[in-house]
């Protein structure tokens, strides 16, 4: 039978049945509106609905999720989030943050750190971030910071006992002290503020409030580079493997008799009148406390001659990815204080890089210490470059291994 010899009132139904049968395949391909913000917060990094999370999908464990504190920076638009991953994959992290110590002045240098560990690696995770200065943060640092990163962002003010020379150390001696280092020409030899760094980034940093709930730490500075991809966890590698402490490079500072490029890391040129005392007093505190330090320990990393001096040799702090616990373990505290108590932060100019370098070494077995070849990274002028097996080109890195440092 043709349609022409249907009943008008039949070629109108037929006529609605053929055109909800159309709607009803364009739906199926239509993606729905929970699908069009889920490929919203994929693509362009926009929060997604909490309700796109079906009931079925990867549970957290309660210490992998980030903590939201009552007094979290926001803005209108500008949330502190805590959603847990920009693609539909939830991954399993860590109790971990960031640390970032900076000044409102470093803006534009912070910015470039955290856009390029955002894009080469936190974007997947979302770690948050812990913002210290030992000034308030004001609004256009917090904003500009904010707007980087869909993970959750604090700011925090450093203490003052925490960051201001103590009031035991004797100041006419230690300007006296600082005067000739300038004289020496010693590079921030008559900084003070520079010497509230190390104390502060030595001993404090992980006792500050908003750190307290973290176990794992990765210190960022402004102005630093990253390389390459990093498509795994290392927290996850370093709690996975029971590791302590890790780092990119390990440059060992030298005496200026010494060639460049001697041994197994870069030799950088180092002032010894900044570490003048502190190889004594880390003897007499090994003498006093020997049951801090393991058996199979990293004594060879620092010292040439079995302990009886140190050879400058140390990692490069400003990039450590650590557990926190060893930090403030009885071993790091008692040597922390011990060594605070002579002044060497003030009257000469002790880095927390050999603070933190020494402690690992004496108070940690050496499978405790792990090398990230595969995380490009610079801190201007220098930069390690991954130069083994595959991990220059998986990482898509933009440095070039022929001309980087490194182990």
């Amino acid at each position: 039978m043709s349609s022409s010899s249907l009943p008008r009132g039949s070629k109108i139904l037929a006529g609605l049945a053929g055109i909800l049968l159309c709607l009803g395949y364009l739906s199926i391909f239509r993606p729905n509106r929970f699908e069009r913000e889920w490929s919203i917060d994929v693509l362009g990094g926009h929060k997604a609905y909490e309700g796109i999370l079906s009931s079925s999908a990867p549970s957290i464990a309660p210490e992998a999720r980030p903590h939201v504190a009552p007094n979290s920076f926001s803005l209108t638009g500008l949330e502190s989030h805590t959603t847990i991953g920009s693609s539909p994959t939830l991954h399993t992290r860590a109790n971990a943050t960031f640390v970032i110590l900076a000044r409102n002045s470093d803006l534009a240098g912070t910015v470039r750190s955290i856009r390029e560990i955002e894009d080469r690696f936190n974007r997947r995770y979302r770690y948050p971030y812990v913002f210290l200065n030992d000034e308030p943060f004001d609004d256009k640092f917090k904003e500009h910071i904010s707007i980087l990163t869909d993970a959750e962002v604090e700011f925090g003010v450093v203490p003052n006992e925490h960051w201001n020379q103590p009031d035991w150390v004797d100041e006419p001696t230690a300007e006296a002290w600082r005067d000739w280092m300038v004289g020496e020409g010693v590079i921030y030899g008559e900084s003070v503020s520079y010497r509230n760094m190390c104390r502060f980034n030595s001993g404090f940093f992980f006792r500050h409030p908003l750190m307290q709930k973290y176990r794992w730490y990765w210190r960022v500075e402004p102005d630093v580079h990253f390389h390459c991809d990093i498509d795994y966890d290392p927290f996850i590698y370093m709690e996975e493997n029971n590791k302590t402490y890790g780092k990119s490079t390990a440059p060992w500072l030298r005496d200026t008799s010494l060639t460049p490029g001697q041994g197994f890391t870069i030799s950088l040129y180092e002032f010894p009148e900044t570490v003048r005392t502190l190889w004594d007093d880390v003897r007499e505190f090994t003498n006093k406390y020997p049951h801090f330090i393991p058996q199979d320990n990293s004594l060879n990393f620092i010292s040439d001659d079995g302990g009886y001096t140190y050879n400058m040799c140390h990692f490069w702090s400003n990039f450590e990815i650590a557990d926190m616990d060893f930090w403030r373990g009885p071993a790091y505290q008692a040597f922390f204080e011990y060594l605070d108590a002579k002044g060497g932060f003030y009257y000469e100019r002790w880095g927390d890089a050999p603070v933190h370098s020494i402690a690992a070494a004496l108070f940690l077995p050496k499978d405790k210490l792990h090398f990230f070849d595969e995380i490009g990274y610079e801190h201007p002028p220098y930069y390690h470059c991954p130069k083994n097996g595959n991990n220059w080109k998986k990482g898509r890195c933009t440095c070039d291994p022929d001309d980087a440092f490194g182990m």
